[in-house]
């Protein structure tokens, strides 16, 4: 078995990795690469599409499905695996990707038709979006499911979005079974709505992310009390409180906090109670609009405590002062009234959506306030604004960041540090090896270093397109090695550069101790004609070596 590594290794976005087995060949998701990594969606792929027997899809974000179209474009035939909610969001999602590419390059073709530049085509469009659902296959959690005569697999809640997954695999190679589990995104324990992450119990092998695997998470409370406060205070002021949000998932969670806390704490803001009361809350996404109506289908999966409210007649995902905007008209309009307000719209990372429009019309304003409540990959517009960049470029203008930033990590529908450990902890055998992927270069490291501490496990972390070569339990090896990782062998270390200097140091005194020593012998009558030939001839010797030094050193 070789599993190759090509995506979610520099960073968190374009997850994708390809297991070869026999005779079949699996993908384990196919998502687009964002920010710093974008232009890699436009490479030729690593595999020939068509080869690609099965896929199995860890849920729908768009960093793990967003190249499914583009798969099937390039000649995927074969069967994607998800659970029914992941493939009920893949209907709304991937067509929004397809229609925001289709809108972009219409937009760079414009501006490559006055300039007389060859134009340029979408990614993919919206009829291959369509086409590519024609390829799914839903199932349900927990259900074993025998893909080919010698693999099985099973798909397990995740936590992370509704739908999400933890993956098993069990390749059967003659008597011998070896067994894969790929985490996904493993979500935070009593998330609103969704489950807690599923214990898997055995593993040989475990592909796991560490988005946040040398951070932890704000408590809970701490950060409901925290957002309520900046509303307030914004409030209180007349500003708007501009929410980037991820149209899946954390949406409907804000939305869900909000109707609880609002539920249980109003008598508790005094003269502000009726001032907050009346704060209209909008979410302006055509996608979260769309994905909310999924999860209101999907009930069954929700949490306990979620599907009580349901029981008791509370839809946790409606109250009173909640707006669903659909038209651009209405969106428009929200920019052009100067009530307090709350908009929460996508996309999350402020890369793409109505969300660049609210940033242009508040960001430049000194009482307004941009929340982040998700993770900002290395490169895009939301890392710059929420780590203090002064002025920022949104649609050809520069706007100045004027409006209060804030950052509420609690919102993560990524397990901290703590929580991967934990979800680690619930094998009852330690697996052979844990392959580390999703996550930036040093969270991951320092999570690596924490499983070997803690839990003993022998930790890889997957360079891009490197293969690394499974012969059973246990045994590993790296047959492809990838390109970042020779250059860094060929790099010096810190170390490695002290170590030198040391030892040139302990050359100087040796050197200048000797020669003091030769010059004396030399100079003596008692010398020798035997030992006077031998040090002449070292001497130089070294002379010889001393000039190869110099021109080494560019001296």
């Amino acid at each position: 078995m070789n599993i190759r590594f090509m995506g979610a290794v520099k960073g968190v976005t374009g997850s994708c990795h390809l297991i070869e087995f026999k005779d079949k060949k699996l993908l384990l998701d196919c998502g687009l690469f964002q920010g710093r990594d974008e232009e890699l969606n436009y490479q030729e792929m690593d595999f020939d599409p068509a080869s690609i027997d099965y896929l199995l899809l860890s849920h729908s974000h768009i960093d793990h499905s967003g190249r499914i179209p583009l798969l099937v474009k390039k000649g995927f035939k074969g069967t994607v695996y998800c659970s029914k909610a992941t493939y009920e969001l893949c209907e709304i999602m991937l067509l929004d990707s397809a229609h925001i590419q289709e809108m972009e390059v219409e937009w760079q073709n414009r501006k490559a038709r006055r300039a007389g530049k060859p134009l340029v085509e979408p990614l993919y469009t919206q009829e291959d979006a369509n086409k590519s659902l024609e390829y799914f296959k839903p199932v349900l959690y927990d259900q074993i499911i025998r893909i080919d005569d010698n693999i099985t697999v099973r798909f397990n809640d995740a936590g992370h979005v509704l739908g999400s997954s933890i993956i098993e695999m069990w390749f059967k190679d003659g008597s011998e079974i070896i067994k894969v589990v790929y985490s996904g995104d493993i979500g935070t324990k009593e998330k609103p709505i969704l489950n807690d992450p599923a214990i898997i119990d055995y593993a040989d092998y475990v592909i796991m992310e560490a988005t946040y695997g040398n951070r932890v998470h704000e408590d809970v409370e701490k950060r409901d009390e925290t957002l309520i406060n900046i509303i307030l205070k914004t409030v209180l002021r007349g500003g708007t409180v501009i929410i980037p949000s991820f149209a899946v998932g954390r949406t409907q969670e804000i939305i869900y906090e909000l109707n609880k806390y609002y539920d249980a704490h109003l008598s508790d803001f005094g003269t502000s109670t009726n001032l907050l009361k009346n704060v209209p809350v909008y979410v302006d996404s055509p996608l979260a609009v769309k994905a909310t109506e999924v999860f209101k289908r999907n009930a069954g999966v929700f949490d306990e405590e979620a599907r009580d409210l349901l029981k008791k007649g509370d839809n946790p995902l409606k109250f009173d002062n909640l707006h669903f905007t659909q038209s651009v008209e209405e969106s428009k309009a929200l920019n052009f009234s100067d009530e307090p307000k709350i908009i929460i719209s996508s996309s999350g990372m402020c890369e793409a959506g109505r969300i660049r429009h609210h940033l242009k019309h508040n960001l430049w304003k000194k009482n307004s306030s941009i929340v982040f409540v998700g993770y900002q990959a290395e490169g895009t517009l939301g890392q710059r604004i929420r780590d203090g960049a002064k002025k920022v470029k949104l649609f050809g203008e520069e706007i100045h960041v004027n409006a209060e930033i804030y950052n509420v990590e609690g919102f993560s529908g990524h397990a901290d540090k703590n929580g991967l450990l934990n979800w680690l902890k619930g094998f009852k055998e330690k697996p052979c090896r844990l392959f580390i992927v999703h996550g930036e270069g040093q969270a991951k490291e320092d999570f690596a270093k924490e499983v070997e501490q803690q839990l003993g496990i022998e930790c890889i972390i997957p360079e891009y397109n490197e293969v690394y070569e499974i012969k059973g339990r246990g045994q590993v090896e790296c047959v492809q090695v990838s390109k970042e990782r020779l250059a860094a062998y060929s790099k010096l270390s810190p170390e490695h550069v002290q170590q030198m200097m040391e030892e040139l140091n302990e050359m100087r005194e040796m050197f200048q101790h000797t020669l003091g020593q030769v010059q004396e012998h030399v100079s003596s009558e008692s010398i020798s004609i035997e030992n006077y030939t031998l040090i002449n001839n070292i001497l130089l010797n070294m002379k010889n070596d001393i000039m190869n030094l110099s021109m080494l050193s560019g001296k």
